[in-house]
């Protein structure tokens, strides 16, 4: 029976979301986040949902800490069955005035952070016959305007994703790639830009969206447990996808004129 679980940015959010649907089904869990307090509270959650399972605060920048991650999986859980790349921090800003600093840093946790989670738990996967769960997100297929570093580091996770699928069939070893549109979520909290007004703006796409971390949570479960390697929770989002698969220019005169639009209230 495989029912061994990792979650990184399980402290809060889609992760604590995603920990909480698999422990309905009596999952063990290993739970890892820079925010050890939200830890605690998610594994007290998992466990009174009927789940079990440990936490360990883990900085997905720092390869070591994953590595340590893995080796407390296999003395603690005899091995991991899935694990989900979920860690991750929000940012905007028009490229011009994005730092290269605002660069590294989300190409370090967004894109490496999942890079490095795959990379250290591979071997136990490959054990297991497991399965990878990477989180995009829509950014990652849409590239709208004002996030080009948050949109270049998820579409990184996306082409990764793919690259995995490929090579890890013959290891038996699934993959599969989450591309959510915005939801309610404490994302915000780590947002950083250049901009306040920017943070506004994300803020109302949040606060807006009819879906929740927990249905997308639901949503997740059933297309892994269908096979599904693309998985978009949103139904606006797998419009949008196969509008921009269809005609991609049409989309960008789009994404162009709401670049404008976000830009007028400055121009005054």
């Amino acid at each position: 029976m495989q029912n061994r679980m990792m979650i990184t940015g399980a402290g809060s959010g889609l992760g604590r979301e995603i920990a909480l649907r698999w422990a309905r089904e009596g999952w063990q869990l290993a739970l890892s986040d820079v925010n050890e307090a939200g830890l605690l509270e998610t594994l007290q959650l998992v466990r009174d949902a009927g789940g079990d399972g440990f936490t360990q605060r883990c900085d997905v920048r720092d390869y070591s800490q994953l590595t340590a991650f893995a080796q407390a999986c296999e003395e603690k859980l005899d091995g991991i069955d899935v694990i989900v790349n979920n860690a991750g921090v929000a940012s905007g800003g028009f490229f011009g005035e994005l730092s290269l600093e605002d660069w590294d840093w989300q190409i370090a946790i967004n894109l490496m952070g999942v890079v490095k989670g795959c990379k250290a738990f591979l071997p136990l996967l490959e054990k297991s016959k497991g399965k990878i769960v990477n989180v995009a997100s829509m950014a990652a297929l849409m590239q709208g305007p004002a996030m080009s570093n948050y949109n270049v580091a998820k579409a990184g996770v996306v082409a990764l994703s793919e690259s995995l699928l490929i090579e890890l069939k013959m290891h038996e070893v699934s993959v599969h790639v989450v591309c959510p549109s915005f939801f309610q979520t404490n994302l915000l909290d780590s947002f950083r830009g250049p901009t306040p007004a920017m943070k506004a703006q994300v803020g109302k796409l949040l606060e807006s969206s009819p879906i929740s971390a927990a249905d997308i949570a639901d949503y997740i479960y059933e297309e892994i447990a269908k096979g599904e390697f693309m998985i978009l929770p949103h139904e606006q989002g797998r419009m949008a996808w196969a509008l921009k698969k269809q005609n991609p220019q049409l989309l960008y005169n789009e994404m162009t004129t709401m670049a404008d639009r976000m830009r007028a209230p400055r121009v005054k």
